[in-house]
């Protein structure tokens, strides 16, 4: 990530387009800036990365740690530009990142959240090789109203998929 990113950012937090149903409201659209500042978004308990097409942003793979102790694990988090949606670079953003996170941490557990609604994401997790799990019910009020959420998980021992 650098500097000429936070644009990018910028606007996932003040524009609803980018991000469509799961768009959570305004944000503060200084955040990015001030969080690139501190730490480069690489922090011991969270951090972003720049999905990358062809040396162009096409949005970002966030991870935040949950949990304590020894049953810490992290959740991962994905925004892709509406023009490379369905072309394959999420699914393959999220297994390259979980690689990353389990060659770098000791974490078991890996998990992803979305919505019921949201069909591509479902197919780019599995192929990303998390499975589902379940549903959290009313996990989050987003759009006037409370949202249930599908609970996916790829674990260290799970086999990875190519990207």
């Amino acid at each position: 990530m650098t500097e000429d990113d936070l644009g990018m950012f910028r606007r996932f937090m003040t524009d609803p387009e980018p991000a469509g149903p799961a768009w959570p409201g305004f944000r503060d659209a200084q955040a990015p800036a001030r969080r690139f500042a501190a730490d480069g978004y690489l922090g011991a308990d969270d951090g972003r990365l720049v999905v990358a097409v062809d040396g162009v942003a096409a949005g970002y793979v966030s991870w935040v740690a949950r949990g304590s102790s020894l049953s810490r694990h992290w959740e991962i988090g994905i925004g892709l530009l509406p023009d490379l949606r369905g072309r394959g670079v999420g699914w393959r953003a999220q297994a390259m990142l979980c690689d990353y996170l389990f060659a770098q941490t000791p974490v078991q557990r890996i998990e992803a959240l979305t919505h019921p609604e949201n069909v591509g994401e479902q197919k780019s997790l599995e192929k990303a090789g998390f499975t589902r799990e379940g549903v959290l019910r009313s996990l989050e009020f987003r759009a006037g109203r409370w949202r249930d959420a599908w609970l996916y998980s790829r674990l260290r021992d799970d086999p990875a998929p190519r990207p």
